[in-house]
């Protein structure tokens, strides 16, 4: 598909990255304890950020530091997933012995830091165990059960959520918005879907999306640009679900299959439909701002179908949870599909 909308020369993850406290989305309990940090002015030496990727550790931490009042030049970063080795920590080592340049602190951003060696490990507790007083650690993992105990132990850690997917459609919504651009409420809703409860990812598909089309952005542009499931093939498998239909619904999931898709995002939509036609039952139109118009006309024809149910869901539940195991990833739904067709 040619471009027909001039792309951003900066990242939009970078052009819209939180510059402080109040522009932080979503770790609402992170920021109130270090605000009041910095009120106090009494950090620890050593902190952990853990949690999954894009949801702020890096930016908070950049943040934190400017809050205290420590320059650029008195904050240091590395990427442990390039510099992981005991020589990368050894020039830390000898590099907090030296007082900060214009800063009342050092702050050292570790970024992936349970990427470190043993050896590495090893090297850096010495220096957790006495750092100088004007030394900061700040270690981000997005796996924190391989940070060794003897580290977390040192730390004050935190633990970063991953946004909700309401927040997640916010923020792509704003920021198309801010791009001069409308997106479709369902367009957003398959874009923070995709996300996959990262906002780095979610705009990193906005800027995609951007970069390929022109006007307000349907759902459908966001599914070519993609290479997410179409929707066609989501009504097709849970209308086979609604009529007990096993043939309609593999028919779909293979059409799915065919097509490369995804199967757990697949099954998140499977999901997001199955929900909304039941809850649509007993007179909750969950998210109906943020499903398209066929999908709307899915809910409203179905919502009655014996097939949905409360059971039907529970079965597509545990086929996403098996999903993670798998070798063979439409087995779980094929599964689901064969048990609620079946009663």
């Amino acid at each position: 598909m040619s471009s027909s909308r001039s792309t951003t020369e900066v990242a939009l993850y970078r052009k819209y990255r939180p510059q402080s406290f109040a522009d932080v989305i979503g770790q609402k309990e992170i920021v109130t304890i270090l605000e009041k940090v910095v009120a106090m002015k009494t950090p620890a030496h050593s902190y952990l950020f853990a949690g999954s990727r894009g949801t702020g550790k890096t930016s908070i931490a950049r943040i934190f530091a400017k809050a205290l009042g420590v320059t650029g030049n008195d904050v240091y970063e590395m990427d442990a997933a390039s510099n992981r080795g005991i020589d990368d920590i050894k020039a830390i080592r000898d590099g907090v012995a030296v007082s900060p340049l214009e800063s009342p602190w050092k702050v050292y951003i570790i970024d992936e830091a349970h990427m470190l060696t043993k050896e590495a490990w090893n090297a850096l507790l010495k220096t957790l165990e006495e750092p100088p007083a004007h030394v900061i650690f700040i270690l981000a993992t997005t796996e924190f059960e391989k940070v060794p105990d003897t580290i977390v132990s040192r730390c004050q850690v935190f633990n970063f959520k991953k946004p909700l997917l309401e927040t997640l459609r916010k923020t792509v919504a704003d920021v198309a918005k801010r791009e001069k651009t409308t997106l479709d409420p369902a367009a957003a809703e398959l874009i923070a879907l995709v996300g996959d409860g990262s906002f780095r990812d979610a705009l990193g598909t906005l800027q995609k999306v951007l970069a390929a089309t022109s006007g307000k952005i349907a759902r459908a542009d966001v599914e070519a640009v993609t290479g997410s499931p179409r929707g066609e093939l989501v009504r097709n498998f849970v209308a086979g679900l609604a009529a007990r239909d096993a043939a309609k619904s593999l028919a779909a999931l293979n059409a799915a299959v065919a097509d490369t898709v995804d199967i757990a995002l697949f099954t998140t939509l499977v999901l997001n439909l199955t929900r909304a036609t039941l809850l649509s039952r007993v007179g909750s139109p969950v998210h109906s701002d943020t499903l398209s118009e066929e999908d709307k006309k899915f809910v409203v024809a179905n919502q009655h179908a014996a097939g949905i149910s409360s059971k039907t869901l529970t079965e597509l539940l545990g086929a996403a949870v098996a999903l993670r195991s798998t070798p063979i990833s439409q087995l779980p739904l094929e599964l689901a599909v064969v048990n609620i067709c079946a009663n």
